[in-house]
């Protein structure tokens, strides 16, 4: 198996690969014909490779995919839809803004409405918790499960993200050939599963079960943050979007001693939910998905050391 790693991300119509120095995205135009974007990559850690260190990392990698895979999916749309070259991706501001709703709304849906939703729960029940208790915590991460499952199943009954989740199968599916060594060809890509343990499925799963964990230790330990009751709840649900930067700094390094471990015994019993999870958000691609799919990655690990940007249309 190659020592390089290489990650990706379905877009619209195609696949985004990044190998150590490289972002290559390969989209297939109505036309049929295939254009390629290849970029350098230059990490955050090289800059400042204390990022670089266990725990820290994680949120570091999560940050640089959020920006990236925006834009990622500004030049698919556009290529998809076959607009005139020179179209403007995201710019500066329009990405930071987009960064910030996207973010605002994920705590919103996982971290506020569950808590909240808890709360209420908990003075509804015969015997009444609240958040210094772990049957808190408990339903507070039993609703931020349920509400992620019942987003990812709602989304991929959208005629459009099938196909992105079909893209998402075939961005696996490439990646596991590459792992094994084989020749990039759509016919030993075929064969391999479309579940893959580094996904980002898996990791926003475990980010999940690893929040149900901390808050069920720490906030039953933690004083009252403010006398005024609502103000008390806002205080908590803020300090548990602070929290999630470590959480997923922990989620991170479990994810990738797992897939170190090969899944096997313990480590595969942790990675098994985030495989099933992969089901809602994978689809069988067909052989010119891979073949898309196979495009990236073979310009991402081809030209992980090559020089500047470049757009060509196969």
């Amino acid at each position: 198996m190659s020592g390089v790693t290489v990650g990706g991300q379905a877009v619209i119509e195609g696949v985004m690969m990044k190998a150590p120095r490289r972002l290559c995205v390969a989209v297939r135009r109505p036309s049929g014909a295939v254009v390629l974007k290849n970029d350098p990559f230059r990490p955050l850690s090289l800059r400042l490779p204390f990022l670089a260190w266990p725990f820290l990392r994680g949120p570091v990698v999560l940050l640089e995919t959020l920006v990236h895979g925006l834009q990622a999916l500004s030049f698919s749309a556009n290529q998809a839809l076959e607009e005139e070259e020179g179209e403007e991706e995201l710019g500066g501001w329009t990405l930071a803004l987009t960064m910030v709703l996207a973010i605002a709304a994920g705590m919103a849906l996982f971290v506020a409405l569950p808590h909240l939703l808890s709360l209420w729960l908990g003075r509804l029940s015969a015997f009444g918790f609240d958040e210094h208790s772990f049957w808190f915590h408990l339903t507070d991460g039993a609703i931020k499960v349920a509400v992620f499952v019942a987003y990812l199943w709602l989304i991929s009954r959208m005629r459009d993200i099938q196909r992105v989740f079909e893209y998402h199968g075939a961005e696996h599916k490439s990646i596991y050939c590459f792992e094994a060594g084989l020749p990039l060809t759509v016919e030993n890509a075929r064969e391999f599963s479309r579940l893959h343990p580094r996904c980002g499925t898996a990791f926003l799963l475990v980010v999940l079960v690893v929040s149900i964990a901390i808050f069920a230790v720490v906030f039953p330990l933690l004083p009252r943050l403010a006398e005024a009751a609502w103000l008390n709840q806002v205080g908590q649900i803020v300090l548990k979007i602070f929290l999630m930067l470590p959480i997923a700094g922990l989620a991170y390094e479990i994810i990738r001693l797992a897939g170190k471990k090969g899944g096997q015994g313990f480590w595969g019993a942790m990675l098994w939910p985030g495989l099933q999870m992969q089901r809602l958000t994978t689809r069988e691609p067909d052989d010119a998905q891979i073949e898309v799919a196979l495009t990236a990655l073979k310009a991402a690990v081809a030209t992980a050391e090559a020089e500047g940007p470049s757009l060509t249309c196969l």
